[in-house]
């Protein structure tokens, strides 16, 4: 029976004898129970991130009693597992050091049945400072290695095996937390000591086999022990020997089941359950053949994943670590998030490489809400080192969690890391020395190439983000779009206007984006009201890209006419960006099969902060998470304007072909109808076409007479978009006297809305938790909107949190 030690704690400062004896819950983090006990303030309310900076430079015990009986000591091993340590600590037992570690990547593991004793045992776990730590271990380099400089505020992080974003990184507050995070258990041996269990699908034309492995180690006296093995109600019983370490059963499936991609079909799970020893596993199993492609054809190369025989189009974002503070990571927090991400048409999320391999919980909500997972190795945008003893650790890491990951169906491949291949050409160091340090990337990026083709035949192997393929270590950092993977942030980086995005069509973006600023609800919850001022060294402390405030600022002067006052500047910022973001999702839709996925950066928030981010730290919509529910929906319509004219695209992702009704409208902007066309479409599986067109000359000189709307219909799904003949600040806007009600019919509350002229980037915001059915879109006079509240206020609360938007107020 599994000892759990996780509860309460004491913990304690090396450095401050003042700060003793303060309970700690772990899993969990110093700077939460700092701030729990009132010895620190809210490390995210205005500046107080700099207040916090000693408890990083501190060391820290945390320490506790637990009773073992005589019968408990019975076994033959005792193992003291920590899911997941952050990151340099010493293990003491009863006062002898059982462990020392250094990798918060690993599951760490280590008999103590030597060091317990009966009744009452004390355990202590010292967190030492990482920035010492990693000093220590820059100053043994046989050369320098660049690290994330501009990212991390803290040196040498790329030497420790710790998520680099807990130094800070251009969206992260610079915390350097320590902890415990996961579960602390004794584990007793009695026979049979699991390592892991893994399977392996063969696909036939009558189904499917799965083999299943059991990885273990006898040891007890008797050299013998009994495992069961379960799957889609079939048993098999096996003898575990000493002469052996592992043994496999097959089970065969006629007319499986098949797991899907949200949006392709249904995400069907098969229980696996082993028990052996006393110890019991479980998995969930998603049936389903799996390839990424990369063939020459007349485009280039192509990338693209295919599930089931069929090519996926994977629309989505970049996750980064769910906070800053792990002890506030809940599973209720992922469940929401991700359930966000399926809500907004998304079906792949790739987890980025400056962070953490997710817990369970992230890879399992995948499993069952159909998001596949791009899963990225934890190297980022440094150079890493590859002396033996880091080659041999970061072997045993990713052994470790490929063997933990590889059986999710979710899970598309493995990439190395995100932009350390561009970094190689970024550094002045690596640039002056480059053989060298191609030669360093080569010999880790090798390692790590090998262990997963080695743990994982099943999936392709990606050297880097972006990059050209496997192995392929051509630095691709300024683009090669005709082939491989692509981070295009000429907008951003470079200050290109949106048209930008036109001009390249990448097989595969695996980044691109533009930042806003958070709504007013989530700024109350870390300034006060005297700091509402893009300017205030409050709102530019939770900016951390440099110059980012000035660029979004920049934009709006090409773009918008200036927004008038704070509150309008939030919303005009989050308008900005959807419309960026649009701008290239839409366009690459309409290019496939050239373009076979698109993946913004980013999906979420790890504080409160100016971001990329298309949902808050608190999970608030932002405008773009709305749009992008439209401009990733399976079916979507778009213009675009080219040197003949005019055209409206229809795409259509699904497995099935779709008819699409509805009609296209040039309308002025006081809302008179000035050409409409009825639009009856059939539109074939995994396909694009062109259905309407309005030639060049047919618009001269009438393009700022007003604006062209499509609205159609599929089924019950509603498809719109807009297109406006310039940039917003030279549209003629109208007033629309837009109004609102709140009602509430059937125990929903919905927002009726209506404008007596056309009202665009029309925006319900609330107070309080929760979201709208849709928000950010045009309001026509013809149709009224009834949008419904999805969340658990009561009607006098939204009456009284509501506030909308629109474009023309803003200014």
């Amino acid at each position: 029976m599994t000892i759990s030690l996780n509860g309460q704690w004491l913990l304690a400062c090396v450095q401050r004898s003042a700060i003793q004896d303060l309970h700690i819950n772990l899993p969990g983090d110093v700077h939460s129970a700092l701030y729990a006990a009132g010895e620190i303030p809210d490390p995210y309310w205005a500046t107080n991130e700099k207040k916090v900076q000693w408890v990083g430079e501190c060391d820290w015990i945390v320490s506790r009693h637990f009773e073992l009986t005589a019968e408990q000591l019975t076994c033959n091993a005792m193992d003291l597992v920590l899911e997941q340590l952050d990151t340099v600590a010493e293990i003491r037992i009863n006062g002898h050091t059982v462990a020392d570690f250094n990798n918060m990547f690993m599951r760490h593991k280590v008999d103590v049945l030597s060091c317990l004793q009966v009744g009452a045992n004390r355990i202590e776990i010292v967190l030492h400072r990482a920035d010492l730590a990693a000093k220590n271990r820059a100053d043994k380099l046989p050369f320098p290695l660049p690290w994330a400089e501009g990212n991390n505020q803290i040196p040498f992080m790329n030497t420790l095996r710790k998520p680099q974003f807990h130094s800070g990184w251009d969206w992260s507050i610079c915390l350097s937390v320590l902890g415990v995070y996961g579960d602390i258990v004794l584990q007793p041996i009695e026979h049979v000591r699991i390592s892991h269990l893994a399977t392996k699908q063969k696909w036939h034309q009558q189904g499917c086999e799965l083999a299943v492995t059991l990885h273990y180690e006898v040891v007890s006296e008797k050299g013998l022990a009994n495992a069961a093995v379960t799957f889609d109600g079939q048993t098999f019983h096996l003898t575990l020997d000493r002469e052996s370490t592992k043994a496999s059963v097959i089970f065969r499936i006629d007319n499986p089941r098949q797991w899907w991609p949200a949006g392709y079909g249904k995400q069907q799970l098969y229980k696996l359950a082993l028990e052996a020893d006393g110890v019991a596993i479980t998995k969930q199993i998603g049936l389903r053949k799996l390839e990424l492609v990369t063939e020459d054809d007349e485009y280039g190369q192509s990338m693209v994943v295919i599930v089931n025989d069929v090519p996926i189009s994977a629309r989505g974002a970049n996750w980064i670590p769910l906070d800053a503070m792990p002890a506030r990571m809940t599973e209720q927090r992922y469940r929401s998030l991700l359930t966000d991400a399926t809500a907004a048409n998304m079906n792949m999320l790739r987890v980025w490489g400056g962070g953490m391999y997710e817990k369970d919980i992230f890879y399992n909500l995948c499993d069952e809400l159909g998001l596949l997972v791009w899963q990225d190795l934890m190297f980022a945008n440094a150079l890493y080192p590859s002396t033996p003893d880091f080659i041999a650790e970061v072997e045993q890491e990713v052994e470790f969690q490929v063997r933990r990951l590889k059986d999710h169906p979710s899970l598309v491949l493995w990439c190395g890391d995100n932009e350390v291949l561009g970094a190689i050409n970024r550094e002045p160091e690596s640039r002056q020395h480059r053989e060298k340090h191609l030669i360093n990337y080569d010999r880790l990026n090798r390692t790590l190439a090998e262990v997963v083709e080695r743990e994982d035949p099943s999936r392709r192997f990606w050297a880097s983000s972006p990059c050209n393929g496997e192995l392929d270590i051509i630095d691709t950092w300024h683009h090669d779009p005709q082939r491989g993977d692509m981070h295009c942030w000429d907008v951003w980086d470079s200050g290109k206007e949106f048209d930008a995005y036109l001009q390249v069509t990448p097989r595969f973006c695996s980044e691109f984006g533009f930042q806003s600023w958070p709504s007013l609800p989530t700024v109350k919850s870390y300034l006060p009201e005297q700091d509402w001022n893009i300017s205030s060294p409050s709102f530019e402390s939770h900016q951390k890209s440099n110059n980012g405030n000035s660029i979004i600022t920049e934009m709006f002067t090409r773009y918008f006419r200036f927004p008038n006052g704070f509150v309008n500047m939030l919303y005009l910022s989050q308008v900005q960006q959807a419309l960026a973001v649009k701008t290239a999702a839409e366009y690459w839709r309409t290019q496939k099969p050239i373009n076979r996925g698109m993946l913004f950066w980013q999906l979420n928030d790890c504080w409160p902060v100016s971001s990329w981010s298309s949902l808050e730290y608190s999970g608030r919509w932002k405008q773009l998470h709305y749009h992008a529910r439209r401009f990733f929906a399976p079916q979507m319509a778009t213009f675009t304007r080219d040197q003949q004219g005019l055209k409206l695209h229809l795409v259509n992702d699904g497995r099935k072909n779709t008819e699409l009704k509805g009609e296209v409208v040039w309308q002025s902007w006081e809302g008179e109808i000035l050409y409409r066309e009825p639009i009856t479409q059939y539109l074939a599986a995994d396909s694009t076409k062109v259905v309407w067109e309005w030639l060049n000359e047919d618009l001269d000189g009438h393009e700022q007479d007003g604006f062209f709307h499509v609205h159609l219909h599929s089924g019950q799904q509603l498809i719109e978009n807009t297109w406006l003949p310039a940039r917003p600040k030279y549209c003629d806007l109208a007033c629309p006297d837009l109004r609102f009600e709140v009602a509430e019919h059937n125990n929903e509350i919905v927002v009726m809305l209506s404008s007596s002229k056309p009202a665009f980037f029309v925006h319900l915001e609330f107070e309080g938790e929760g979201r709208f059915e849709d928000s950010s879109f045009t309001l026509v006079p013809e149709h009224q909107r009834q949008i419904k509240y999805i969340g658990s206020a009561s009607y006098d609360e939204v009456v009284q949190g509501l506030r909308v938007y629109h474009l023309k107020q803003s200014y």
